[in-house]
């Protein structure tokens, strides 16, 4: 009689025991994770690996389990992997890296991508960019300008494959612009445009004929007014306020130098950019300074880059942050939403703190709410 309940006991507990397995599987929130494990770009995709990992362990809960795939920075590939996430269940991917490997993700159509491009523009159905988009810093920039009362701005916006994603953000943040301008990021060519944007001839001339026309007069006092005004470059105001460069690195700096040498001063003219996050060759340019830019919040991107080394032996890329984040997202919306209904939270209007900051997600699109900085006197310092 006991080995016959021993028998029906271990029956039904086995038969409990399988189905609540299935059960904690079906609750289970099954992360993709699509980046370039292999290849020339691997070492951006195992930071972002890394940082993945990271989170989990913080989150600390049996709730998430993620599920790295190869891309090989190749969109065929970035597919197929795709295709494999799918086939095991997964219920959200970050990931891919690169917009150029989103282009055959619309294949993939049960589902949705976190991509880490900030490109907004001709995006997949599928794929939500998690990027600090155009229109993001652009709104941060708007709150600089209207606190400080700007009334005339222009924008100098490169020649590049980004350039219409820069008019987009413009029209999305209904930022008020005087004027915008194309640039060629050919040194070559880039002080000619600029001395026509700054009207440097015009400004130039009249120096000359201020000059010219002391010379000629029988002011008392020409010679000490001739001395300071060969002191200068120019004569005349130019016809703006604050000048928004959207460019990075040495192109950044190129553009500066052009204004400088067209006698257009950070000092006299609000100097705004783009997110560099926090490049520090910009503290050593004490001639471009102060200049303005949107970022994320830097404290917290310090303490994550603590914890990191610390965890890694290695200091992270920015990626890692926005993929530490998105594992924190995801989490979030997994406790105020069903497993399988994840992928729709993104077309509710939520909002997420994270360490780069707030995640305002509304209609399939993630908007942050971002920091405002300047570099000044050799140092960054925050505005708001």
């Amino acid at each position: 009689m006991n080995k016959i309940f021993i028998i029906l006991f271990l029956a039904f507990y086995n038969l409990f025991f399988i189905g609540s397995l299935s059960l904690s599987e079906e609750n289970k929130v099954k992360i993709g994770l699509l980046v370039p494990l292999t290849g020339k770009n691997s070492e951006i995709g195992k930071q972002v690996l890394k940082a993945t990992r990271l989170a989990l362990k913080d989150i600390n809960s049996d709730a998430l389990e993620i599920f790295p795939k190869d891309t090989k920075s190749n969109p065929n590939q970035t597919l197929d992997s795709a295709i494999e996430l799918d086939r095991l269940g997964v219920n959200i991917v970050i990931g891919p890296v690169f917009y150029e490997n989103l282009i055959y993700l619309n294949e993939v159509k049960n589902l949705t991508f976190l991509s880490f491009t900030n490109k907004t523009l001709n995006l997949p159905n599928n794929v939500i960019s998690t990027g600090i988009n155009s229109t993001s810093q652009l709104n941060t920039v708007r709150k600089f300008i209207e606190q400080n009362e700007i009334k005339k701005t222009i924008f100098l916006i490169p020649n590049l494959d980004y350039n219409l994603e820069i008019k987009q953000g413009i029209k999305e943040s209904k930022i008020k612009s005087f004027k915008q301008y194309s640039y060629d990021i050919d040194p070559t060519k880039l002080t000619k445009q600029i001395e026509k944007i700054t009207n440097y001839s015009i400004r130039k001339q009249n120096l000359i004929d201020e000059i010219t026309r002391l010379e000629n007069s029988d002011d008392l006092n020409k010679e000490k007014k001739i001395k300071n005004l060969e002191k200068k470059y120019t004569i005349g105001n130019v016809n703006f306020d604050s000048i928004i460069i959207a460019d990075f690195d040495e192109s950044l700096k190129s553009v500066i130098t052009s204004l400088l040498y067209t006698d257009v001063s950070p000092k006299d003219k609000f100097f705004i950019t783009f997110n560099q996050w926090f490049d520090v060759s910009l503290l050593n340019e004490t001639a471009s300074q102060p200049i303005y830019y949107p970022s994320i919040n830097k404290k917290n991107f310090e303490d994550f880059k603590e914890k990191f080394l610390i965890e890694f032996n290695e200091e992270p890329n920015h990626l890692s942050l926005l993929s530490y984040d998105l594992v924190g997202l995801i989490y979030y919306l997994s406790i105020k939403n069903k497993v399988d209904e994840i992928n729709k939270a993104f077309n509710k209007k939520n909002s997420f703190k994270g360490k780069i900051g707030v995640f305002d997600i509304k209609d399939n699109k993630i908007n942050h709410q971002l920091n405002f900085y300047k570099i000044e006197e050799g140092e960054i310092k925050e505005i708001f």
